[in-house]
Parts: structure tokens; sequence; C-alpha cells
């Protein structure tokens, strides 16, 4: 079987108040970038294309995958306005795999571990999303911030990445959404990650697999600080 990583790096990080963008900030002395991409050098996967901006490409190259020789990443490509344009653009570098993992490059912290239980979840139910339980309590709320209703603990997940799927699926599904983008306005398409473009393309259930508290979303420079807690 073969499988493929889709690794997302094509955004700006404009909430981390800093010159440089969020995947290319130093962590451990590394760049967020680097640690994604050597999870997935050093684990079962086959071939990873990274997503990433235009005018990233050539540093990309040179400073983090030439540098840290990263063989397994076969090509590096544009991202686009939206993430799931850029997901389009990396599905279409895939000739043919069995599985494709798509992952945020703003998740450093992800391991071995969690993704031999993605694989073996995408192999039983043909959809494995990382996420964990929350701990608080949720609160559904109206365009005035007043509670609706509070749905029980037991049934919300907090969704992360990687997102595995088999490449027949998530294949159909982006192609359901780009001929849904021909009809209508890319402002009233509000999708926030893969497993809603499977839920709302195709009749595929999406599993939920355990992932990990530690895999945290970089998004603010106290994020960085326990990132790098974490790594120690």
């Amino acid at each position: 079987m073969k499988t493929v990583a889709i690794v997302l790096a094509a955004g700006s990080g404009s909430r981390m108040n800093a010159d440089v963008k969020k995947q290319f900030l130093e962590l451990s002395g590394k760049p967020i970038l680097y640690y994604s991409l050597n999870a997935f050098q050093n684990s079962f996967i086959d071939d990873i294309i990274l997503v990433t901006s235009k005018e990233d490409i050539e540093y990309c190259k040179n400073e983090i995958v030439k540098k840290y020789d990263f063989n397994k990443v076969r090509c590096i490509v544009e991202g686009g306005r939206e993430r799931y344009h850029s997901v389009m653009h990396g599905l279409k570098m895939i000739q043919s795999c069995d599985f494709v993992y798509v992952h945020d490059a703003a998740r450093p912290l992800i391991d071995e571990e969690m993704l031999e239980r993605l694989q073996e979840g995408v192999e039983d139910y043909g959809s494995a999303v990382a996420a964990v339980e929350t701990k608080d309590t949720i609160k559904i709320v109206d365009n005035e911030n007043f509670v609706i209703s509070t749905p029980s603990r037991n049934t919300v997940w907090i969704i992360q990445t990687p997102q595995v799927f088999r490449f027949t699926t998530i294949t159909e599904a982006y192609e359901r959404l780009r001929m849904r983008l021909q009809n209508i306005s890319a402002e009233d398409i509000h999708i926030t990650d893969d497993a809603m473009v499977v839920e709302n393309f195709t009749n595929s259930k999406v599993k939920l697999i355990r992932g990990s508290y530690k895999n945290i979303k970089i998004t603010t420079p106290e994020d960085m600080l326990i990132a790098e807690r974490f790594l120690q």
C-alpha cells in the first residue's frame, strides 16, 4: 500500500505578530515546518508533497528540504487562496496511491505512534481524523452571543490533523467541491478541514481517531512557549 502526505505550509500566520511567516519561525532551533516533515520522513509514509506560497518555494527547497535531507519530499507546489485550494493543488500531484494524509505544518508535534493509529484507522474505516475529546464545557450561541444550547462533552471532540482518507474518497470529494465552486462564489463555501469536504460531498462516514493533547496548532506567540516545553 502506498501512502502520500500533503503538508500544508502556505499560510501567513498573521496572528503571530512576527516578520517571519509562522511555518519558518524557529522552534528549539529549527523551523516549525521542519518537525512535520521530519515526522513523515522517519515514518512509513512513502512520499511527501509540500504546499507553500509561490514566493517561498525556493526557500523551502534550499533551506528546508535540501538542508535537512528530506528525500521523501517529491515536489513543492504553490498553494491557493483558501486551505482547500491548497489541498486541491497537492492532490493534483498524486497520480495514484492508496491513502492520503493531509497535515497542517502549524502542528509540529505529531509522532510515529499517532501516525500508526491513523493508519490502522484508515485501513479499517476508509478515513481517520486525529482528534481529542474536549476538556471544557462548550456553549452554542446565537449571533448576539446568547447561549442556545450546551452539548454533552461526551459528544464534542476537538479536530486536529493529520486527516487521512482513501485516495479514491478524498479525490472524489474534492472533485465534487471543485465542480460546486464553478457555480457559486468561494465566499459561500465555508470549509475548514478535509473531513468537512468528505462529509459534505460523499456518502462516506468520517472516523475520529485519538490524536494527542500535545498536538497543538501554533497560532499565537503563547503557543510557541507551550510547544517549546513539549519538545523539551
